[in-house]
C-alpha cells in the first residue's frame, strides 16, 4: 500500500527573498514582468559555480571509486605473462601437474572477468546500503572492499595461493559494482543543475585517469616486471585510504537527507558547505518541488520500478545505455589492447608505450566532454560518440584485414583504436551514469542504478570472457559486431532520448510523460505547483504579457 507524503515539515521552509519581493509587488499591481527580467539576467550572472568543498567531495569521492575502476581494468594487462607463470607454478605445486596451454588461457580468462561477477554482486546489493547508510556512508563502507582486495591480491604470490588472486579480483569488482551507483548519485545530488552534467562526468574522468596510471606504472621501466605485479595490486589500497581520511569530514547528499530521512536542517546545512552561501532557499524549492511531483515517499523496489509506467522509457533508456556502455567494445580493447596491437603488426618493445597513448587519450578526451557537456548537451555527445566510434570500428576491420598486403596499414589499426578510444570518452564514457541519475526521481534511483548496474555488469562478464573466442572465430571482423551494436544504441537514443541539460528533475520527468503515456496535463499541472513563483509567472508573462501587471 502506498503511503502519502507528509509534508507539514515543509512549512519550516520560508520564502525566498526573490518570492516576497514578487508577492509585494504583486500586492501593489507593479511591473512584476519587468523585475522578473532583471532579476533573470541577475542570477545568470551569479551563478554558483565549483566551490572548495563541491570540488574535494567530487575529487575525493572520484579518486577512490572510479579511479580504482579504471586502475582495475588496465593493471592486469602489462603482467599478463607473470601472473600466468605464477599461476602455473601454483598449480604445478598444488597438484602436481602443469596446466595445458587452453586451460591457461581459461584459468586467466577467469582471473580477468571474474571482477564483473563482483561488480554483479555489488550493483545486487547497491540499493540496500544506499537507502541504509546514504551516498557517503556506503562510498565509505565500499573503502573497506577496496583495501580487503589489495591485501589478498597482493599477498597472493607470498601465500603462493593463485585462489587468493582470484578471490582479490571478485572482491575489487564488488568494491567497482558499488562505486559506479553511489559515486554519480552523490555527485550529481550535490550540484546544481548547471553544472550537474560537468561534475558528472568527473566519473568518466577518473575512470581514464586510473586506466592511464595502471598503464603507468606497468611499464617495464616501472612495475611491469615479475617482482612488481603484487605491488601494482597492492596500490587499490592507497586510493581508498584517501578517501577513508577525507570524506568524512564533508557533507552527506542534501537531497538525501531531505527527500529520504527528512532532516531539514540537516540539509540546508550540507547545500550551504556545498555552494559556499548562506540563502540556500531556492536550492531546497527545487528539492521540494520533486517532492510534491512524486506520489511516494518510500524508496521504491526494483519490483515497484519495474511495474511503475510513469518512468518504463528512462528505464529502457538506461538498459540500452549501459549495456552499450559495455557491449561497445571498449572494453575488449582495454583487456585486449597487447594483443591487438601485436596483430597490428608492431614490435613487443613498442607496444607498452603505444598502449600508454591510449591512456593519455583517454583522460585528455574526457576532460574535454566534461568541458563541453554543458554546451553541447548529453545528448549530442552520447550520440556522437557512438556513431563515431561506428565508423572507427569499420576503418580498424579494413586496416586489419589489409595490414599484411598494404604497408603502412598497421599504423592506421593504431590510429583506429585511438580514435574508437576517444569517440568513446567524449560521450558514452560517462553520460549513461549521469543521464541515470537524471532521469528517475529520488525515490526511484537507486533501484534504478541496481538495474543500470546489473546489466553493466553482466554485459562486462559476456565481453571479458567471450571476445577472446569471438576474436578467434570472426577475426578481424569482430568489430564489425561491436560497430553493429553501437550504430543502433545511437539510432535508439536519437529516437527516445529527450535533453535533460539545464533541467530540473521534475522538468525531465514532464519530458517522458508523453512517451510513458502519462496524462500531460496532470503532470503539468503538477509541475507548475512545485516550481518558484518567479518561473510561473515568468512564463504567463511570455504567453500573456498583458496579464502580468495586474497578477491576481
Amino acid at each position: 500500500m502506498i503511503q502519502l507524503p507528509d509534508n507539514s515539515w515543509e512549512q519550516t521552509l520560508p520564502e525566498s527573498g526573490e518570492t516576497q519581493h514578487l508577492r509585494t509587488m504583486q500586492t501593489n499591481d507593479g511591473n512584476a514582468s519587468e523585475w522578473i527580467e532583471k532579476r533573470t539576467v541577475a542570477k545568470q550572472q551569479t551563478k554558483q559555480g565549483l566551490t572548495c568543498h563541491l570540488l574535494t567531495a567530487s575529487l575525493i569521492g572520484a579518486f577512490g571509486s572510479s579511479f580504482l575502476y579504471g586502475y582495475n581494468l588496465s593493471v592486469v594487462n602489462a603482467p599478463t605473462v607473470y601472473i600466468k607463470r605464477f599461476c602455473n607454478e601454483s598449480w604445478i605445486k598444488h597438484y602436481g601437474t602443469a596446466l595445458e596451454a587452453k586451460s591457461l588461457t581459461l584459468l586467466w580468462s577467469i582471473i580477468v572477468s571474474i571482477s564483473a561477477i563482483g561488480g554483479l554482486f555489488g550493483a545486487f546489493i547497491v540499493t540496500f546500503l544506499l537507502n541504509r547508510l546514504g551516498r557517503k556512508g556506503t562510498l565509505l563502507l565500499n573503502n573497506g572492499f577496496a583495501i580487503l582486495a589489495a591485501l589478498l591480491m597482493s599477498l597472493s604470490e607470498t601465500a603462493d595461493s593463485f585462489e587468493l588472486l582470484i578471490v582479490g579480483r571478485f572482491v575489487i569488482g564488488v568494491s567497482g559494482g558499488i562505486s559506479l551507483s553511489a559515486l554519480p548519485m552523490y555527485l550529481v545530488e550535490i550540484s546544481q543543475k548547471h553544472i550537474r552534467g560537468a561534475l558528472g562526468q568527473i566519473t568518466a574522468v577518473f575512470i581514464c585517469v586510473g586506466v592511464f596510471t595502471g598503464q603507468i606504472m606497468g611499464l617495464p621501466e616501472i612495475l611491469g616486471k615479475e617482482f612488481g605485479w603484487p605491488i601494482l595490486f597492492g596500490l587499490n589500497a592507497v586510493p581508498a585510504l584517501v578517501q577513508l581520511a577525507v570524506l568524512p569530514f564533508l557533507p552527506e547528499s542534501p537531497r538525501y537527507l531531505l527527500l529520504e530521512k527528512n532532516e531539514v536542517s540537516k540539509a540546508r546545512e550540507a547545500f550551504q558547505v556545498f555552494l559556499g552561501k548562506e540563502d540556500v532557499t531556492e536550492e531546497m524549492e527545487e528539492v521540494l518541488s520533486e517532492r510534491r511531483v512524486q506520489s511516494e515517499v518510500h524508496v521504491a523496489s526494483v519490483l515497484e520500478l519495474l511495474q511503475n509506467r510513469s518512468v518504463r522509457w528512462q528505464l529502457i533508456t538506461t538498459v540500452v545505455a549501459m549495456s552499450c556502455y559495455q557491449l561497445c567494445g571498449l572494453n575488449a580493447i582495454w583487456y585486449y589492447t597487447s594483443s591487438i596491437f601485436a596483430k597490428a603488426g608492431l614490435r613487443k618493445d613498442q607496444i607498452p608505450y603505444i598502449t600508454l597513448s591510449t591512456g593519455a587519450i583517454e583522460v585528455v578526451s574526457s576532460i574535454l566532454s566534461s568541458l563541453t557537456i554543458e554546451r553541447l548537451g548529453r545528448k549530442t555527445l552520447l550520440i556522437g560518440g557512438f556513431c563515431l566510434m561506428t565508423f572507427f570500428f569499420g576503418l580498424l576491420t579494413i586496416s586489419l584485414n589489409l595490414q599484411e598486403r598494404v604497408h603502412g596499414m598497421s599504423y592506421l589499426s593504431v590510429l583506429s583504436i585511438l580514435g574508437v578510444i576517444a569517440s568513446f570518452c567524449m560521450g558514452p564514457g560517462g553520460i549513461p551514469f549521469v543521464l541515470t541519475s537524471e532521469m528517475f526521481d529520488q525515490s526511484c534511483r537507486s533501484s534504478a542504478f541496481m538495474i543500470g548496474g546489473t546489466v553493466m555488469w553482466l554485459s562486462n562478464f559476456l565481453v571479458g570472457l567471450l571476445f577472446p573466442f569471438i576474436q578467434t572465430g570472426l577475426g578481424a571482423f569482430c568489430f564489425l559486431l561491436f560497430a553493429v551494436i553501437c550504430l543502433l544504441g545511437s539510432l535508439y537514443l536519437y529516437i527516445v532520448l529527450p535533453e535533460t541539460k539545464n533541467k530540473t528533475f521534475a522538468q525531465i520527468y514532464q519530458e517522458f510523460a508523453k512517451i510513458n503515456k502519462v496524462v500531460k496535463n496532470d503532470i503539468e499541472h503538477e509541475v507548475e505547483q512545485s516550481l518558484p513563483m518567479t518561473i510561473m509567472v515568468k512564463d504567463k508573462a511570455n504567453r500573456d504579457p498583458g496579464t502580468v501587471g495586474n497578477i491576481a
